[in-house]
């Protein structure tokens, strides 16, 4: 293979690789005088950025599982709490209904005893009552009878002898 007949960029003379070697030289000197550390600096800033962020997220994190693990021991406090209110609650509603179940009771017996007076003096009363009413018919019976049975003086005297009699012998 010939390579005298090749374009000259795919086979440089001296001179020109000479050149070219000086040129990168320089390009190359001025890139590891400012460029690089530049560059270094930022890659390392965004390390120290990334490696901040990663540890602001895993505080985070930790906070986070701390505050969940606050609020499931809130919530279970909480719901301790309100069996505790609820089983206070039914143990005053049982004695609010013992209470109230007893006072009418007491009511009851009460009311029962008092009707039970209220029959006993009626019962008397009417039981007076009807005595009264009893002599009553019986004296207005007994004035009848006497008046048809003295109609005349002589049964009238006789009568009243008869009674006389009787009161003296009980004496």
């Amino acid at each position: 293979m010939d390579f005298t007949q090749l374009p000259s960029i795919l086979t440089p003379d001296l001179g020109l690789l000479f050149w070219m070697l000086l040129a990168f030289l320089v390009v190359f000197g001025v890139l590891a005088k400012f460029g690089f550390p530049a560059i270094t600096k930022m890659v390392e800033e965004r390390k120290q950025y990334i490696d901040e962020s990663l540890r602001k997220a895993h505080e985070a994190s930790e906070r986070l599982e701390n505050i969940k693990q606050e609020g499931e021991a809130i919530l279970q406090q909480a719901r301790e709490q309100q069996a505790q209110i609820l089983k206070e609650a039914a143990e005053t509603r049982e004695s609010i209904v013992e209470t109230a179940q007893q006072k009418a009771r007491e009511e009851g017996a009460r009311l029962i005893s008092e009707a039970k007076a209220e029959i006993e003096q009626e019962k008397h009363a009417a039981i007076a009552d009807i005595r009264k009413q009893v002599a009553e018919l019986s004296v207005d019976i007994a004035e009848k009878i006497l008046k048809q049975n003295l109609k005349d003086s002589k049964d009238q005297m006789r009568l009243i002898d008869k009674m006389l009699d009787e009161v003296s012998s009980i004496k």
